[in-house]
């Protein structure tokens, strides 16, 4: 049986075939079985959700994924990986309302909460087909017939079980707060929800600094026109709801007398000093106010009074827009006019004169900040309050004025100016809101942009009742919902919070002893995000989702929290005991507390309206309902270290045990990473994942995010289809670091397809071609590595440095640096320099001890890259190490991925040979670019190269692989010099970047001295790592980063510099150099027709050539070179030939040449 030989490299066909034999021999459940009892390896999947197809960016995370489990259990460990499905939430959600063609208004109404969420649980699991299908097809391996479900019975029961701990803790409360809100999804958000990457945009909004009459107006304020406080806001429609205006206890504040640049009308305007010329123009300022007519483009002003911030505090103003009195509500729900208390100059520390006017608009209800300071000051919120008595902001939870038929009628009596109002009522305050501009659930942004809208409106009005000082566009940066697109609200709700900041500490000693990959991730936008963190905002105002397992009597002042199903149970029994329910709706289903088993759970459904149902008892007998909200789908995902493991496993180390590894995409920083670490500090007190890899961005391959809409996303199943599983991991996992964005561009994974994946298996298929002539099976004693030649030595050397290396790397969890040092090793040292070097070893004739040699050193090298590489190219590899492995028997393994990493044999790393063969290696590729640069091709011989000798060790190491480097090139001899003045000139640049890091308002003078340096100096700059010199602002270190060494060619040569070697090429060539050419470039000839005609490379021939002077002359020097070369028995030329192969030669002319086999 020989080595398995191939027409052509088809990785599409070697991923479809080795999936094949991983499904057939269970290969993943093997891995298993093979590593029981061995150390665990724990990774935590990150669950997505099925209810939107697979991106080319989930290749990526899943690769990186796979590629470090793959490693460990290469390592011996067991790596088990428990696939999961994140099945709950707002995208779900949204996606059934356009499905079904409704809104969240409808449920309960057009459909049931059953029916509703019967389709949000078919729905999400959609394309999990799909999904299944690209986790086999680029071979990630991961348990996919186990998941966990995070809408399983089972799932929830264990979320009910960390909350009523974190309860018990004293951690989850019930707050009324400003929160961010989505109207559009009809929920709020979490503060993580709200940084997710692109939630927060540029946006062009109408802006206005408003006018506050002043009603109790200081007397420097009263002696020119009407006295007002000037307050910007980028959001006019909140306007209707001010109550008060804060200014900043250390600002200064002036009074300026001027005029209305809309009405005319004189005026006295208060704002911060610091900003009077951003509302004002200097040229304008040295103008009489008398002077002063309508319409002028310059307003005069003049600055009459100064005070600090504490001399305007308490000071009254005028509602600005009086459409709706404050109130203020008792404790028993009794409202009253509060306008007495508001409409007056507050404190707060938060007010700065980066922009505006230093002084702040505040609308309690519509800003938290806003509501901080109000409250300390004790100025009213503006509520209205509606038919049940409850008081609500002049907004609903759709985005619009309230209505005046919902509202109190006494309220409206007495509080709302109707004439004013009715004209806003059922306004949307952003047209994003507006149902016109989102037809069929798709939301047309720029018509909606195009619009009026309430703002321009809103100012408009000011404007004419001479409110407006100054309207204009703004760009600002605006929070929006991460699912819909659309702008959020700040608004007050009434929810529950876990309170994280009571365990911050925590949460920031614990991240510091995460490894993060990059670190800059785990300091700058996590570290950061803790040390501003905020209570979690827990409820969620929807329908499909874990409920809050929290009941309550209807006073508030009972409450249960329940933590697990048999618990409800309990309490259900106690319920129907009490007479608050007719039976135990779960032992009415025959649920068995206790009883783990999926069957008994599939018996019941925690989810609504059912739970919604259960009335529980209180302590002290009374009802208790439960409180409708689900909680944050990103609790479901966070709590999975417990959840995926079920109660049944409650106090077993599985139970919510620490990662090791997990991963996922930068957007997940705030999202799953930062739930996995909250909850994990809370209910255990350690780390969630002791490593996480946060990888960026695939974008299109000019940078822009991809998206349907642009027509710029790469369909994953497409790419596999044409180019395989392993040149789009490679690709994706070696061309940058995971955690930069990558630039996706199908050119790249070309190149890798040919240049990484092809290289080694021209490299493979030379070795199979010529092991299947000599019968080689690598089953024959090894040649002990220290009889091999020097050649043998060195890439054995390189591979056990390569071992070492890229374990380290795997290890520090570098895939790029792993894959990039495997590409190079096989591109550039294995198949450019050992096997192109040593094709002749390979040749014809008895197997030599020296043939031996080369075949095990050959299979050694290909069987190891198959092992190191497997992480990353799984399919290729296993293909590369069966066909290996087939023949030779040297594993017992029927996988490459079974077999544990290579171990490092030191003794036979040889650095001293790997600098010196690396030097070969530059030398040779500096003289092939010169030939390159005047196009003198390899073949022609060449008299001679020159090295300057700058440190004894290059040319030490230099003179031991002399011929090799010589027959590399084509050159004839070397010759090294130790003074290169008047032979070779060098010219230095300075490095600025570098410099002028390090030397800033020197770099004149260090630019200077670069100039002056003489070719002396430049040498012993070249010779020293630190080359110091003086300049009367002090000394100057170079290291090598600081500069660039540049060689000048001189006449008849060529010259080239990189580090510390230089190279001078004699470019001459005399006529027995042509002569030799010539022959050269005959036997290139003559071996690609022999190859073209499918001669057996033991084959004699003999050739005919129709007589030219140039290879006539050549043949009388060199013709038993040319034979030897061609096994040719003689050349013969002649007049002319009638059939002949006609084949390019010099200068585009053809040369007519037959060749024939040799009768022997």
């Amino acid at each position: 049986m020989g080595f398995a030989e191939y027409k052509n490299l088809d990785l599409v066909e070697i991923n479809r075939s080795v999936l094949d034999k991983w499904k057939a021999e269970k290969c993943f459940e093997n891995t298993l079985k093979a590593r029981e009892g061995a150390k665990k390896y724990i990774f935590f999947e990150g669950p997505p959700s099925a209810n939107g197809m697979p991106g080319i960016h989930h290749v990526m995370a899943r690769a990186i994924k796979d590629a470090f489990c793959r490693f460990k259990t290469q390592s011996g460990y067991l790596v088990q990986r428990k696939a999961g499905w994140d099945t709950h939430g707002l995208p779900v959600e949204l996606g059934v309302e356009k499905m079904l063609g409704i809104t969240k208004e409808d449920i309960g109404k057009k459909i049931s909460v059953d029916d509703y969420n019967s389709a949000c649980r078919k729905e999400v699991m959609k394309y999990t087909k799909e999904w299944v299908s690209l986790t086999e097809r680029i071979g990630y391996w991961v348990d996919m017939d186990n998941p966990y479900i995070t809408y399983d019975n089972k799932y929830i029961e264990t979320l009910w079980h960390l909350l009523k701990d974190i309860y018990g803790k004293g951690l989850l409360y019930k707050g009324y707060t400003i929160q961010p809100y989505s109207p559009a999804a009809g929920t709020g958000l979490s503060s993580h929800e709200l940084n997710q990457p692109g939630c927060y945009r540029d946006v062009k909004d109408t802006t206005v600094v408003g006018q506050f009459k002043i009603k109790n107006p200081k007397a420097e304020m009263a002696r020119w026109g009407t006295p007002y406080f000037l307050a910007w806001t980028t959001t006019p429609w909140t306007l209707p709801s001010n109550v008060a205006l804060c200014v900043g206890p250390k600002i200064d504040y002036v009074a300026v007398q001027t005029y209305n640049a809309y009405t005319g009308e004189k005026m006295t305007a208060v704002l911060a000093k610091s900003l009077l010329y951003a509302h004002f123009n200097r040229k304008a300022e040295e103008l009489a106010l008398e002077d002063y007519k309508p319409g002028d483009k310059l307003v005069p002003f003049k600055v009459v009074a100064e005070y600090k911030g504490p001399e305007l505090v308490g000071m009254e103003y005028e509602q600005l827009i009086p459409w709706v009195k404050p109130v203020s509500v008792d404790e028993k729900g009794k409202w009253s006019d509060a306008s007495q208390k508001a409409f007056r100059i507050i404190p707060g520390d938060y007010v700065t004169t980066e922009d505006g006017t230093g002084i702040v608009h505040i609308a309690p209800t519509f800003g938290a900040d806003d509501a901080f300071v109000a409250k300390a000051a004790g100025i009213p919120s503006l509520f209205m309050i509606n038919k049940s008595g409850e008081t609500r902001p002049m907004v609903d939870l759709t985005g619009k004025f309230y209505m005046m038929d919902e509202l109190d009628e006494e309220f409206v009596k007495q509080c709302v100016d109707v004439e004013l109002y009715k004209e806003y009522e059922g306004k949307w305050v952003k047209n994003a809101y507006d149902p016109q501009f989102t037809v069929n659930k798709v939301y047309d942004e720029k018509a909606a942009a195009a619009a009026e809208t309430l703002d321009v409106v809103i100012c408009l009005m000011m404007k004419g009742a001479n409110k407006a000082f100054k309207i204009e566009k703004h760009t600002h940066n605006y929070p929006h919902c991460w699912r819909t697109d659309k702008p959020v609200l700040y608004y007050p709700l009434d929810s529950w919070f876990i309170r994280t900041t009571a365990v911050q500490d925590e949460l920031i000693a614990l991240n510091k002893t995460i490894n993060w990959k990059p670190e800059s991730t785990g300091t700058g936008r996590f570290g950061k995000w803790l040390e501003n963190l905020q209570d979690w905002n827990l409820s969620r105002s929807r329908y499909w989702g874990t409920p809050l397992p929290i009941w309550r009597t209807e006073d508030k002042k009972e409450e249960m929290c329940i933590g697990s199903a048999g618990e409800l149970y309990n309490e259900l029994e106690k319920s129907v005991a009490a007479g608050f329910m007719a039976s135990n709706p779960l032992k009415d289903k025959g649920f068995v507390p206790g009883d783990f088993s999926k069957e008994n759970y599939e018996k019941i459904d925690l989810h609504r309206p059912y739970v919604d149902g259960y009335i529980l008892v209180s302590p002290s007998g009374q009802p208790m309902k439960r409180e409708l909200d689900l909680i944050d789908v990103w609790f479901d995902s966070g709590a999975m270290p417990f959840a995926q493991e079920g109660l049944e496993n409650l106090g077993k180390p599985q139970f919510g045990q620490t990662a090791d590894f997990i991963a996922e995409g930068v957007d997940q920083t705030r999202g799953w990473f930062f739930t996995l670490h909250a909850i994990s500090t809370m209910v255990n007190k350690k780390v969630a994942y002791k490593t996480v890899l946060s990888n960026g961005l695939v974008l299109d391959k000019v940078g822009n995010k991809m998206s349907k809409r642009l027509g710029n996303a790469v369909d994953p199943f497409k790419a596999l289809d044409e180019y395989g599983a392993d040149s789009l991991r490679w690709y994706m996992l070696t061309n940058a670091q995971p955690w930069d964005n990558l630039k996706f561009d199908f050119a790249g994974v070309d190149e890798v397809k040919r240049k990484f994946f092809g290289t080694l298996y021209n490299t493979y298929s030379f070795f199979a071609l010529y092991s299947n002539v000599d019968g080689f099976d690598n089953k024959a004693p090894q040649v002990p590595v220290e009889n091999r030649p020097e050649i043998d030595r060195w890439i054995i050397s390189y591979l056990n440095s390569l071992i070492k290396d890229v374990k380290a790397c795997y290890e520090d969890y570098d895939v790029t640096t792993a894959g990039r040092k495997i590409q190079d090793f096989v591109c550039d040292h294995l198949s450019n320099w050992y096997v192109r070097l040593n094709r002749k070893r390979f040749w014809g004739g008895s197997m030599t001890e020296d043939k031996l040699a080369a075949y095990q050193t050959l299979y050694s090298c290909l069987e190891t890259v198959a092992i190191l590489a497997a992480p990353i190219a799984p399919f290729f590899m296993e293909r590369l190490f069966l066909d290996l492995n087939a023949v030779s028997g040297m594993h017992p393994e029927n996988s490459v991925h079974l077999v544990l990493m290579p171990e490092v044999e030191e003794k036979y790393i040889d650095k001293d040979l790997e600098e010196r063969m690396a030097l070969a290696q530059l030398s040779s590729s500096m003289i092939l670019a010169l030939r390159r640069k005047v196009n003198i091709k390899v073949r022609q011989p060449l008299a001679k190269i020159i090295i300057p000798v700058l440190d004894p060790k290059i040319q030490e190491q230099f003179e031991k692989v002399k011929n090799l480097v010589l027959g590399e090139v084509n050159v004839k001899e070397v010759e090294f010099i130790t003074n290169t003045e008047g032979l070779i000139t060098k010219k230095i640049k300075p490095n600025f970047k570098t410099l002028g890091k390090k030397y800033g308002k020197m770099m004149k003078d260090i630019a200077a001295a670069f100039a002056q340096f003489s070719q002396s100096d430049i040498t012993q700059i070249e010779m020293s790592d630190a080359y110091k010199f003086a300049l009367p602002a002090g000394e100057v270190i170079l290291e090598k980063e600081d500069y660039e060494i540049t060689s000048e060619d001189m006449p008849g040569w060529l010259v080239a510099t990189e580090g510390k070697l230089t190279v001078a090429m004699d470019i001459t060539i005399t006529d027995s150099l042509r002569k030799e050419g010539v022959a050269r470039e005959l036997v290139n000839r003559i071996q690609n027709l022999r190859k073209s005609k499918d001669f057996e490379v033991t084959d004699k021939i003999e050739v005919k050539i129709e007589e030219r002077e140039d290879i006539a002359e050549s043949l009388q020097e060199f013709s038993d070179y040319v034979c030897g070369q061609t096994l040719c028995g003689g050349i013969e030329l002649v007049g002319k030939l009638e059939s002949a192969d006609e084949i390019e030669w010099a200068d585009d002319e053809v040369l007519r040449i037959s060749i024939k086999l040799l009768n022997l």
